[in-house]
């Protein structure tokens, strides 16, 4: 792919001091081959969404322009999970060092075992919809609608800016 096109990535943490996993994997966003990090979200801490006993997250959206197709870019992100040191087996919403989320990437909508998108937990999501129309509040998920409107659908309960 020779086209730059903009992809949304959710980045969060609960362990290790999360504020630093979630920066450190932001910058390390900025490295993936032929993607350039164009800005990011302010952090939010936010409760644990499914799994509710364990430390609160601290989470961030990050915006980026990538020439690599969407599986190549998921591969890269999984890559850099793995190189902060995830496991690759881990709990369903369990604590996590890092977790990256490809979002959306331009207007991509696809639905298979590896890869959805756009990601299929962002319109209930508050720790989600909230750094993303900090950033990105005009953009329009394909299939969902604008981020400011579903951002508005969602309370801002257990989130909180840091």
């Amino acid at each position: 792919m020779d086209t730059w096109q903009p992809a949304w990535i959710g980045v969060g943490s609960n362990l290790e001091d999360p504020c630093a996993q979630v920066l450190a994997a932001i910058e390390r966003l900025g490295k993936i081959p032929r993607t350039r990090l164009v800005l990011n979200s302010p952090l939010y801490r936010s409760r644990p969404f499914g799994k509710a006993d364990q430390p609160d997250f601290v989470n961030a959206v990050a915006g980026v322009l990538t020439q690599l197709d969407p599986m190549t870019l998921f591969r890269e992100l999984k890559a850099i999970e793995k190189a902060m040191g995830r496991p690759e087996q881990h709990e369903r919403w369990g604590p996590r060092i890092i977790d990256l989320d490809l979002l959306a990437q331009g207007s991509e909508r696809r639905s298979d075992a590896a890869l959805t998108l756009p990601h299929p937990g962002i319109v209930e999501r508050n720790f989600v919809l909230y750094p993303l129309a900090d950033i990105a509040p005009d953009l329009e998920l394909p299939g969902l609608g604008r981020v400011a409107d579903l951002a508005a659908a969602v309370t801002t309960e257990g989130l909180t800016p840091i």
